[in-house]
């Protein structure tokens, strides 16, 4: 049993949470094609979530491969089963490429264009983990490359639902860009926990060129760019969400604040759980962005002179 559980820890199932990025996807479906609610939605979703967490594993898998002889030189990730020699190293490998068959087979059941975006995430997997390319050692692209993902899964939770039309740019770069600020929190945390540049730089090679300044003005700028595009989706499509503009500023500050922490629990994503107040707040922006995203409010549009968009509501106020 011991054996059986590293080989499932290695394919991280508690980071399958990550694929909850997909929701927005589903939601904003729903948003743009109302009818979509009459239909039978739910077994693609519930199928497309199952390929997606397969897939996902075996990007995880592939990644503990390939990190292992540099995990054994971090503090904490040499407990990790292959660093501490738990897992045989072509069982690893098998186990990569028996995920990724039945991850990318699954999503194609779904359709097509779900298809493409699972290969997109697992393709992203290779050029994130695999050399010569392998973009986590390159400065600015590791934290880019890894925070595609989160758009690449509204994509997964949009096709879902609607194979045949592509979700709003602008949104889907807010969403990249957001990733991108929580990857670069998580960047900062990791190189302030290390405390030591040399053991760092050796831990991840990006570690040599980064320092907590650049990584802080990353994470600004980050911010701003997701900031930018997430102002034009609200004024493109539902000037209403520019009341939840708020909440999420005050989200962003707060998952900074807990980046400073000493061992900050960002260095750890899969268990933010933990953090209940950061849950508390997200459930708070979560439920406002759902509930202005379903409502109309007209007198918006004439003080700010934008000509809405035109779909309708499920309610008007």
């Amino acid at each position: 049993m011991k054996k059986i559980r590293a080989y499932i820890s290695i394919a991280r199932p508690d980071h399958w949470f990550k694929n909850g990025f997909m929701v927005l996807g589903i939601v904003l479906a729903f948003f743009i094609e109302p009818s979509l609610i009459d239909k039978n939605w739910f077994f693609n979703i519930l199928l497309g979530v199952v390929s997606v967490c397969i897939v996902a594993s075996s990007n995880y898998v592939i990644n503990e491969i390939l990190d292992a002889s540099k995990d054994a030189l971090h503090p904490t990730k040499k407990k990790r089963p292959i660093p501490s020699g738990r897992v045989n190293i072509v069982m690893a490998y098998m186990e990569w490429v028996l995920l990724s068959l039945i991850g990318l087979g699954t999503s194609y059941l779904v359709n097509p264009s779900f298809f493409v975006s699972a290969l997109s995430l697992w393709i992203m997997g290779i050029f994130y983990n695999v050399p010569p390319i392998r973009t986590k050692e390159i400065p600015y692209l590791d934290v880019l490359s890894e925070s595609i993902n989160n758009p690449l899964r509204l994509f997964l939770g949009w096709f879902a639902l609607l194979p045949h039309k592509v979700p709003p740019i602008s949104l889907t770069i807010a969403y990249w860009m957001a990733g991108a600020f929580f990857m670069a929190t998580k960047r900062f945390a990791e190189y302030r926990a290390i405390a030591n540049k040399e053991i760092a730089s050796k831990y991840r090679s990006s570690f040599a060129y980064y320092n907590e300044t650049r990584l802080i003005l990353s994470i600004f700028y980050y911010a701003i760019f997701c900031a930018f595009f997430l102002g034009v989706f609200i004024v493109k499509y539902h000037l209403e969400l520019i009341f939840s503009v708020p909440l999420i500023v005050g989200f962003f500050s707060y998952y900074l604040k807990i980046g400073f922490k000493e061992n900050s629990p960002v260095q750890n994503p899969e268990h933010l759980y933990r953090e209940i107040g950061l849950m508390l707040y997200l459930g708070a922006c979560f439920v406002a962005f759902i509930f202005l995203l379903f409502v109309k409010l007209p007198w918006l549009y004439k003080l700010f002179k934008v000509i809405p968009y035109n779909i309708n509501p499920l309610w008007q106020f």
